[in-house]
């Protein structure tokens, strides 16, 4: 089966590149910058102090840099909130207008896999002619019940571990200080996740983003983004089970295999 490659216009790039970017990255990050290899694709995020979900990003190794990938709508927030941190740290922080390829099913040639599962299929930097469109790679992705961190997590509005960044790669957690780490290494420890962003099924178009999601009389959750017959929603877990509906819609929580663990 051929793969389809799409260009995803809702992602751009920032360049972070001097002496110290590493080290400058890697004390801000979710994710281990140090040993990141040139060519190597990570996922991560950058957390506010209170540990809440502000920018998701792939981690491009470059020689001298590392390459950010982010949603194109936040581009310019993340670049002033890293030269926030920069302080006297030896880096440059530039935009980059490369464009940003997905494929799918499979890793076409001249992609890396993406980070957070193989299902998800490929990421690449420039250089690639689209088959298909960023609508169709966002199907692929529901499909698989991965949410988009930018638009189901919102900004400083949940936490890393809600948008399941602990299942897919994108919370090294034996890597010392990031900024958020106290509160996300104690949720872990602990156990205290009560909420999972989770994919749903339904018939007909999705509801608005912030419908509740019954379970009975009992709110077990919301919806957030989706299309026609399914969505993500950030459901409780301890009310995934029984009459579950949604606007007087049925509606079905679905727990991929890679959320079980």
């Amino acid at each position: 089966m051929t793969d389809h490659i799409a260009r995803l216009h809702s992602r751009a790039l920032i360049r972070v590149e001097g002496p110290d970017a590493r080290p400058f990255l890697h004390n801000l990050l979710t994710q281990d910058v140090e040993t990141l290899n040139p060519g190597e694709v990570r996922f991560g995020a950058l957390l506010s102090p209170p540990g809440r979900l502000l920018f998701d990003v792939f981690l491009w190794g470059d020689d001298g840099a590392v390459v950010l990938d982010v949603a194109a709508a936040s581009r310019e927030a993340l670049m002033a909130r890293l030269s926030m941190y920069r302080l006297r740290a030896q880096v440059q922080i530039t935009a980059d207008d490369r464009p940003v390829f997905a494929s799918w099913p499979g890793v076409d040639e001249g992609f890396v896999a993406d980070p957070r599962l193989a299902a998800l299929g490929g990421r690449a930097l420039a250089g690639h002619a689209p088959t298909a469109d960023e609508h169709a790679w966002d199907a692929h992705r529901l499909a698989i019940g991965v949410p988009d961190p930018t638009r189901d997590g919102g900004h400083d509005a949940r936490y890393p571990i809600e948008a399941n960044f602990d299942l897919l790669n994108g919370i090294d957690f034996r890597k010392g200080c990031f900024v958020g780490q106290e509160t996300t290494s104690r949720m872990k420890r602990r156990g205290e996740i009560k909420k999972r962003m989770l994919p749903l099924t339904f018939d007909g178009p999705p509801p608005p983003e912030g419908t509740e999601v019954l379970n009975g009389e009992l709110r077990a959750g919301e919806v957030l983004t989706g299309r026609d017959g399914g969505a993500i929603g950030l459901m409780r877990l301890d009310r995934l089970e029984g009459t579950l509906t949604v606007e007087g819609r049925a509606v079905a929580v679905r727990v991929p295999a890679w959320a079980s663990q």
